[in-house]
């Protein structure tokens, strides 16, 4: 028969957690009081290389490598030996000894153009500078260079197609609606290039001559000229202020008394 009596309930196990000292398990750090804040210490670096424990007396030291031999040569007149290289140098060494390799630089004409938010295709802005200069003019598009490509029109102020700086233009908040504008394409930066007959060197000539060369408008550029002016009229006449948009482009802009540029809205 099996036994009547009952077993006693082993006892529960108590789990004794064992803390851990915080002190020990921080770091000791060699400096407290060097690290005032991020990147700012008390001692400068060159003192904490002057703290540092120099390299004990008994450390072994590495045997340099030899660079050259002696070497024995036959002939009364070698001198008996001659210094050798152990490692000779290449025969195709550059002529500039630790040349750099360095990247190639980008064409000036590839880098970003950032160009004023308040230049946009239809605006009417005014010109600081050129022959032009004060003259209101409506830019038409920003070329590849970064440049403004600007018209008065010809017909109404006088001013033909040309190229200007960014820097020397103000911006008006008129503007007139150029989305049918339809420029040739050959209407570029190389467009607007001049190019200057060729002189002849071999010749003698008078150092004190004045130079000839006078520009002259190509029959190409004053027939692209009525296009564009044709088609910049056309959307001046759609603008329900038409009439004085023509009158404000034919004005030429100055500062009288106390004006003062900086306090105006254009």
């Amino acid at each position: 028969m099996a036994p009547t009596e009952t077993k006693a309930a082993a006892p529960a196990k108590v789990s004794k957690r064992v803390r851990k000292d915080r002190k020990k398990a921080q770091k000791v750090n060699k400096y407290p009081q060097s690290l005032l804040t991020s990147g700012i210490y008390r001692i400068t670096r060159k003192k904490l290389v002057k703290l540092r424990p120099l390299p004990s007396a008994d450390a072994k030291k590495k045997p340099k490598k030899p660079v050259t031999v002696v070497k024995k040569i036959g002939g009364a007149k070698n001198g008996g030996e001659r210094t050798v290289l152990l490692r000779k140098n290449k025969s195709d060494r550059p002529t500039r000894r630790f040349a750099r390799k360095r990247p190639a630089k980008s064409c000036f004409r590839n880098h970003k153009r950032n160009i004023r938010k308040t230049l946009q295709p239809g605006k009417i802005l005014i010109l600081l500078a050129g022959r032009h200069k004060g003259k209101r003019v409506v830019l038409l598009k920003v070329l590849q260079t970064g440049l403004l490509l600007v018209t008065g029109p010809f017909e109404v102020n006088g001013c033909p197609m040309r190229r200007i700086e960014q820097n020397y233009v103000i911006a008006t908040k008129t503007s007139v609606n150029l989305e049918k504008l339809k420029l040739p394409e050959h209407i570029n930066d190389r467009y607007f290039r001049r190019v200057h007959p060729k002189k002849n060197t071999r010749k003698e000539r008078d150092i004190f001559e004045r130079k000839q060369f006078k520009y002259v408008a190509s029959e190409q550029r004053k027939a692209d000229q009525k296009v564009v002016d044709a088609q910049v009229k056309a959307a001046i006449k759609e603008h329900k202020e038409g009439k004085l948009i023509t009158r404000y482009l034919k004005s030429m802009f100055s500062l009288r008394t106390n004006m003062f540029p900086h306090r105006m809205l254009f």
